[in-house]
């Protein structure tokens, strides 16, 4: 079986043969109008119930949209899901201020990117489209903090591991780099024994509640860590407009 050791060499792998490969010709990204029965029916919520700010919004693909339990996980902490299925990071570029900017939230919690590669995006690419995401958010919520879900393995996308390390490398590195990004890692808890765990349903790429009770042991430990934090400066950040 590959270990974590022979994982670690594929990454390394991948990043050579990124480095020294002519740049990947770009694939265009795809018409986000096609999220707009999704996009309304969150504009629909809203008008059903005033949120408040100062929410811990999650945001990003399907990994976020499917998760059901997401208040009940991370209760008592403030949580809103603004997951949209099938989502990559362009998508969330483009309907910023309808899915984060316009609860000025808390903390953002921030997963996408797995669709990009699925659909043939250069990771560099990727990371690129992520850092306009932080600059929307710098712009419209200045310091208020982003936390990123690493990529996560999957059965069905297990040939992509490479490139997905390579992405959640560079994104970690960012996080190094500045105090309003955190990474947090799903990676190590999704494998045993250097494969990815049977928490998938059928399609082998979503996750059953099994594989989200690993997403809540790693992402509900760090907002708790922060949480006290993240009111106060979301209430100082509200009060000077």
């Amino acid at each position: 079986m590959m270990r974590f050791g022979s994982l670690a060499g594929l990454a390394a792998a991948f990043a050579l043969s990124a480095s020294g490969a002519a740049a990947q010709p770009a694939v265009a990204d795809a018409d986000p109008a096609r999220f707009a029965d999704q996009i309304a029916a969150f504009a629909e919520e809203d008008r059903a119930a005033l949120r408040p700010a100062c929410q811990i919004v999650f945001t990003g693909s399907s990994s976020v949209r499917f998760w059901k339990t997401l208040g009940q996980d991370l209760a008592p902490l403030p949580v809103l899901n603004r997951g949209f299925g099938g989502s990559r990071i362009a998508d969330v570029n483009h309907f910023f201020e309808q899915v984060v900017g316009r609860y000025r939230p808390a903390a953002v919690v921030f997963y996408a990117g797995e669709n990009d590669l699925a659909a043939g995006k250069d990771p560099a690419a990727i990371v690129a489209d992520f850092e306009q995401f932080l600059a929307l958010k710098e712009k419209a919520l200045g310091e208020t903090p982003v936390y990123f879900i690493s990529l996560k393995p999957s059965k069905l996308r297990w040939d992509h591991f490479a490139a997905q390390s390579w992405v959640n490398d560079r994104i970690r590195e960012l996080a190094d780099r500045r105090a309003d990004l955190e990474f947090i890692d799903v990676v190590g808890p999704m494998l045993q024994d250097g494969r990815p765990k049977d928490i998938f349903v059928e399609d082998n790429l979503h996750m059953t509640p099994a594989g989200y009770v690993l997403w809540t042991g790693a992402v509900k430990p760090v907002l708790e860590r922060d949480a006290e934090r993240l009111q106060a400066d979301c209430q100082r950040r509200s009060a000077a407009g």
